[in-house]
């Protein structure tokens, strides 16, 4: 998981400093689509949460304050055709397409940071059976091949879409990284198992 800390867009430039999550939100929206805080958190599903995070709706809404308030979203109440409540949609404005185009150009990639709960606690081997480890594993094993599925059919339903080139790139590699996952959970089934023959008298 990458942090998630407030970043200068461009070092010196009079813009407010935001938080990572909003440049994710306003990223969606400089898609050019008119989104309600519903289809960013939809999208968000669909996309972020294979590499990043998804946010919440409550980090959402409260990020879209901020990007109204910073003047790169502007937003409108629309009717419902099924008669619910009217909802409100929110546009990307110039000025903020010209900021993410400036953060996604200019401002420092963090390096990911890894937070493996699997490996913590095979780190702790010690103080567990082998076949508590083994269930760990399985899990960790179950939900990489889970996650590369979804990739894999988000990856399908995607093609087509010119404007989702590059996000359709980063669920190929997130098809990947879950395969190897999968593959290293495996892989340490395997090592724990040759572990456990040492042992055997």
């Amino acid at each position: 998981m990458v942090k998630k800390k407030a970043v200068d867009d461009t070092a010196g430039a009079e813009r407010p400093a935001l938080p990572a999550t909003s440049w994710a939100v306003l990223g969606l929206l400089s898609f050019g689509e008119e989104l309600s805080g519903y289809d960013l958190k939809k999208w968000s599903d669909w996309s972020l949460r294979f590499f990043y995070w998804s946010p919440s709706f409550s980090q959402i809404y409260s990020e879209l304050k901020r990007l109204e308030k910073a003047g790169y979203a502007t937003s409108r109440m629309v009717a419902q055709e099924t008669g619910t409540r009217d909802k409100r949609v929110y546009r990307i404005t110039d000025e903020g397409m010209d900021a993410v185009r400036t953060w996604a150009r200019e401002a420092p990639v963090d390096p990911p940071v890894l937070k493996h709960g699997p490996m913590l606690r095979l780190w702790l081997g010690h103080l567990l059976e082998a076949e508590q480890m083994r269930e760990v594993l399985a899990r960790h094993r179950e939900f990489a091949e889970t996650m590369r599925v979804r990739a894999e059919e988000d990856v399908e339903g995607a093609k087509g879409n010119e404007a989702w080139t590059y996000p359709t790139l980063t669920l190929k590699w997130a098809e990947r990284y879950y395969a190897s996952e999968r593959d290293l959970a495996d892989a340490m089934l395997a090592d724990i198992e040759e572990l456990e023959r040492g042992k055997r008298p």
